[in-house]
């Protein structure tokens, strides 16, 4: 039978995740709003400029990129968050179990918080996404119609 002690390099390893993935869902919460910013001045002034220049080799060009950004916002931020949620668990049942209920009270509340940011991040992204689908559809359905 293995010892419980001779992974503890282990969770040390997964530990030291805990920090950078916290950091990176915070980021990720700000370059939703950045996009949410960018995706309103698309909406009303990039989108028909892009549509009057008629170049639809371009459009297409542009949303693949603006969608693909959307994408990755809708998609690694709830895993950041999943991941950001299950670290402190462990250390805080381990608590629980040598009667300290207040760690466990902090891992949780981490937990919550982690899964709050990834959640709030990828329902960004993919309102984003989704409203950049529809309008670049429709920028390129205007412009097919006008040619």
């Amino acid at each position: 039978m293995l010892d419980v002690l001779s992974f503890a390099w282990l969770h040390d390893a997964v530990s030291w995740l805990l920090a950078p993935a916290l950091a990176a869902l915070l980021f990720a919460c700000a370059v939703t709003l950045v996009e949410a910013g960018i995706a309103v001045g698309e909406r009303f002034h990039g989108l028909p400029r892009l549509g009057a220049a008629g170049d639809v080799g371009r459009v297409h060009a542009v949303a693949r990129r603006r969608l693909e950004r959307a994408d990755l916002l809708a998609r690694i931020p709830p895993m950041l968050g999943l991941m950001a949620t299950i670290i402190p668990l462990g250390p805080g049942l381990a608590a629980l179990g040598r009667g300290d209920p207040a760690q466990l009270a902090s891992a949780v509340t981490v937990a919550f918080d982690a899964t709050v940011l990834g959640l709030v991040a990828g329902i960004g992204g993919l309102v984003i996404g989704k409203l950049r689908r529809r309008w670049y559809e429709e920028t390129l359905e205007a412009m097919e119609g006008a040619a």
